[in-house]
Formats: C-alpha cells, sequence, structure tokens
C-alpha cells in the first residue's frame, strides 16, 4: 500500500535548508550497529518547516520535504482510504531523489485509537503494520528515536504482481499530540540501504516538537 503514495499525492512547493535551524554538519558519521548517519541540513517539524508535526529532526542534505495535501478530484472517502494506514494518516513525504536515490521518508500522524497520547509505540507500529500485505521477516525491537521512546521493524516486503521483494523499515513513537510512524521504503534494496543514513540521522535527532 505503501508504494503507491509518490504518484498519487499532491504536494507543498516548500523544503528544509540549513536555515531552517538544522545542523550543517560535515559528512557521514557511524551510529550505533556501524550504520552510517547522514549529515545534517535543516530540520524538519516545525511550524516555518515544509511539514508541520509533532515531532521535529534533522534533514540529510538534499532531501526534499514536502506536505501531503488531500487527492484532488478524488472522492473524499476514497482519498481518505489512500492516505491513511492503520491509525494514522500520510502528512509528509520526503524526497530522495534530490539526493541521488529513488525512494522518500515518509511521516504518517494521528491521535486516535492506537496512535492517540499514552499508547505504547509498538502498539502503533503494530497496528500501522496490520494493514501492509506481503510482510514477511519481520523483526520488531524497542529502540530510542532521539531521547523518545520509540519501537521498530524491519522487513521484508514481497510484491508478488511484480515477483520482486525488497527490505522496508519503520518507526513509532508517541509524543502528548499523538503518534508518529517514520517509514523507509525505496525502489528496491539497494536503494533502501543507500537511503537507510538519512533514515538514521532523522531517528537519533528526533524530539518533541515542543522541545
Amino acid at each position: 500500500m505503501i508504494g503507491m503514495f509518490g504518484a498519487l499525492t499532491g504536494c507543498s512547493s516548500d523544503s528544509g535548508d540549513d536555515s531552517k535551524g538544522g545542523k550543517g554538519n560535515k559528512g557521514e558519521k557511524s551510529g550505533k550497529g556501524g550504520v552510517k548517519v547522514a549529515a545534517a541540513s535543516g530540520e524538519l517539524g516545525g511550524r516555518d518547516t515544509a511539514c508541520a508535526l509533532p515531532v521535529r529532526f534533522s534533514l540529510a542534505k538534499s532531501w526534499k520535504p514536502e506536505a501531503v495535501k488531500e487527492l484532488e478530484g478524488a472522492d473524499p472517502e476514497l482519498g481518505s482510504t489512500l492516505l491513511s494506514q492503520g491509525p494514522v494518516t500520510l502528512v509528509c513525504e520526503i524526497d530522495a531523489k534530490p539526493a541521488g536515490h529513488i525512494g522518500f521518508l515518509r511521516v504518517w500522524t494521528g491521535d486516535k485509537g492506537k496512535a492517540a497520547a499514552g499508547t505504547e509505540p509498538r502498539q502503533l507500529l503494530k497496528a500501522f503494520m496490520a494493514d501492509e500485505k506481503g510482510v514477511r521477516d519481520a523483526q520488531y525491537s524497542d529502540v530510542k528515536a532521539g531521547d523518545l521512546p520509540a519501537a521498530e521493524i524491519s522487513y521484508i516486503l514481497d510484491n508478488p504482481d511484480l515477483d520482486e521483494s525488497k527490505r522496508e523499515r519503520a518507526l513509532a513513537v508517541v509524543t502528548p499530540k499523538g503518534g508518529v510512524v517514520l517509514h523507509l521504503g525505496g525502489l528496491d534494496s539497494d536503494e533502501h540501504d543507500a537511503m537507510l543514513p538519512a533514515y538514521e540521522l532523522a531517528k537519533q535527532t528526533m524530539a518533541g516538537a515542543g522541545s
């Protein structure tokens, strides 16, 4: 379901840059487990950024964030279904194409049901994944996103129509303003792996929007 959104959503033209409060680090560094972390170039989540969110985090250089709008001309009920997964709704896409990759970091938010404040992050993440088809080899773990308690999943997504499989992952946190899911897909597993440093940067720098 997630892979179809790039062609369906309308977006704003704002993007993050060094003037938006991000830390201009030079080069990549290694995080826990030897996973590389991209250099930061801008921040996302504040009211003056492309996507106002319950959290904020640093953006990797050249990645372009765009706020997701309702589908123009679509039936309201259909549009709501296409932009929702479990208890959360797609609100922001961060395009890797300007950085030389094919894929997106996508941000989903909600404040009801399993996305309500006080819910455990793993409950939110499992509710999000319940709508995803073709998932195998799922590995859940309890982690930290910045200083926020979080749950993370890495998995293989099978697409029988295209006779292919690829790696994907997602991260969930719950704030006083509701739940947030950060998802990383990619055209294929190679693209996914190449984009991991940007995902790790977002994960390690995440904080509540008001903190």
